[in-house]
């Protein structure tokens, strides 16, 4: 599909302070970005057809440069903070005039129509001008796509300017160093310079809309992945990376509504996304085949090398990043659902790779710890390769998501308890991570009995089932599941040391209440209430 150039540029760019629009190249299909990225040179197909690029300097976001503008809107609605950063608008003004300037030199310029949410109730029309084929290739991926009737009369709600090859000047602009992604809710527009890396395009989106949802239409946004049975219940899965969001989500029984991005309305759940943006460490058919069969011609490969001599993709290398990554459109993965609009949840997972080998397997949250939980963000990462680094790490990310909440964590989790308690759903804590001891004593659960629990959790079969309630942590523990050895659900009986685990459960403890602090000034006396017990 190709829409008239000059037609649409006229009616459309000269508001943004552009002067040149022979160089516009709108709405262009995935065939021609691909043909225009490797006529740049910028790009290359693999063996199954996908185009792999290499996104430059950054090959992930970076939060530290990633700032808001700090105005009338904004100054007493974002909770500031470390990934919430301000930043004056006199330069964000600066800052838009350079990007003008720099769009206007370039030979050619992308511009896709494309908007979020699924649910047509709360369309977000978004507009994004890039200065790469690939970038605008990613947007055609994980946006939605309008009907080619819909572009005639299109209206961008907001708009997103990415420039990899901008460097800015920091003392000029405002900003840290060379690269900025900048997000102005007074121009409804986020402006992204000196890095290629198209997450965050994403996650601009993301941020404006966990802004949005909750404070305009009082929707609660999530960082999450979602699935629906084939009676209609909805599940939920929240998770940091690690932890196997998407492993656990992708489920052949069950539909997928979405694996990052969702919104909780009252009356469904909707995808804010029309694809997926899956990491590839690792990948193979044999663990992933929906993610390793969508890596096909449309699919863009970012920072993937390949095996000597050949256009083969190596998984398992990390020359360039461990944080590889493709995008691909919705309708790559064969059960997902479409459009990604589901039920109610009935159930809700909490999934923590608990390397310290505390947390139980599988355990049952009250509203008040669904908050705690939930604000709290929680998992560890297992010790890295450093000579003399044996104890594993904390990471705690509020709301499972941290980077991308504009608003205090205390809105998203008092949104969340209303919900979850006026549509009686249950929240279960899975721990994805280590039993019979921490990380370098004790063992990783083993898949298949996590993929039992969350099965029995599902299908209703622990409703009958006695629990007993952690001493220190107090949720509800089940003595039994089916599927599972009854003695690895309580983590306490798994370690050979007893005094051992006592002591490290109260460690963990003392971490979850010394990161709380920062929250408990934005909470109810019922979350406080929830935190464990020293």
């Amino acid at each position: 599909m190709s829409v008239p150039t000059i037609a649409f540029s006229k009616k459309a760019l000269f508001d943004l302070g552009l002067t040149s629009t022979e160089n516009i190249r709108y709405q262009s299909s995935p065939k021609e970005l691909i043909q225009d990225t490797l006529r740049m040179g910028e790009g290359v197909l693999s063996d199954t057809g996908a185009l792999v690029i290499k996104t430059g300097e950054f090959t992930g976001r970076s939060p530290k440069d990633k700032y808001t503008v700090k105005d009338d809107i904004t100054e007493k609605t974002v909770h500031w903070n470390e990934f919430n950063i301000p930043i004056e608008a006199k330069y964000f003004d600066i800052i838009h005039k350079e990007v003008i300037n720099y769009l206007d030199k370039l030979p050619d310029v992308w511009v896709r129509d494309s908007y979020a949410c699924a649910d047509p109730r709360y369309r977000l029309n978004i507009r994004v001008i890039t200065e790469k084929p690939w970038n605008n290739l990613f947007a055609y991926n994980m946006f939605l796509r309008p009907k080619e009737e819909e572009l005639e009369n299109f209206k961008p709600d907001w708009q997103v300017i990415s420039v990899p090859g901008l460097r800015l000047d920091p003392k000029k602009c405002g900003t840290r160093q060379h690269n900025a992604a900048v997000v102005s809710f007074k121009h409804k527009m986020i402006i992204i310079a000196g890095s290629g890396y198209t997450g965050e395009t994403k996650k601009g989106i993301f941020t404006i809309l966990n802004y949005i949802l909750p404070q305009e239409k009082n929707v609660l946004s999530m960082h999450c992945s979602a699935n629906m049975g084939a009676k209609g219940d909805t599940a939920i899965f929240f998770g940091l990376s690690g932890t196997g969001k998407t492993t656990l989500s992708a489920d052949p029984n069950r539909k997928l509504i979405g694996d990052d991005e969702h919104a909780w309305t009252d009356d469904n759940i909707f995808n804010f996304e029309g694809g997926c943006y899956a990491k590839t460490i690792g990948l193979t058919e044999e663990k992933e085949p929906e993610i390793y069969r969508a890596i096909r011609h449309g699919a863009l490969v970012e920072n993937v090398t390949f095996f000597p001599g050949s256009n083969k993709m190596n998984f398992e290398a990390s020359a360039i990043t461990e944080n590889t990554r493709v995008s691909y459109p919705l309708n790559f993965i064969s059960n997902a659902l479409e459009p990604s609009i589901g039920n109610l949840p009935k159930n809700i997972f909490f999934l923590t790779c608990d390397a310290f080998g505390v947390l139980p397997p599988i355990s049952k949250l009250s509203p008040g710890q669904t908050m705690y939980q939930f604000i709290s963000g929680y998992t560890a990462k297992v010790a890295g390769t450093e000579a003399g680094v044996t104890e594993p790490k904390s990471t705690f990310s509020a709301c499972f998501g941290a980077p991308f909440l504009p608003l205090h964590p205390g809105k998203y989790a008092q949104m969340l308890g209303d919900k979850m308690m006026k549509n009686n759903v249950n929240v279960w804590m899975i721990n994805t991570g280590w039993t019979g001891g921490p990380y370098g004593v004790g063992s990783r659960m083993k898949l298949k009995y996590t993929r039992a629990m969350i099965t029995a959790a599902l299908e209703g079969k622990l409703s009958m089932i006695e629990f007993d309630t952690h001493p220190v942590f107090g949720m509800a523990v089940p003595a039994e599941c089916p599927g599972v050895p009854s003695e690895i659900l309580n983590p306490r009986n798994t370690w050979a040391d007893k005094t051992a685990y006592d002591e490290k459960a109260k460690y963990l403890a003392s971490l979850f209440i010394k990161n709380f602090e920062k929250y408990k000034d934005g909470v109810s006396k019922e979350v406080l209430a929830a935190a464990p017990r020293l």
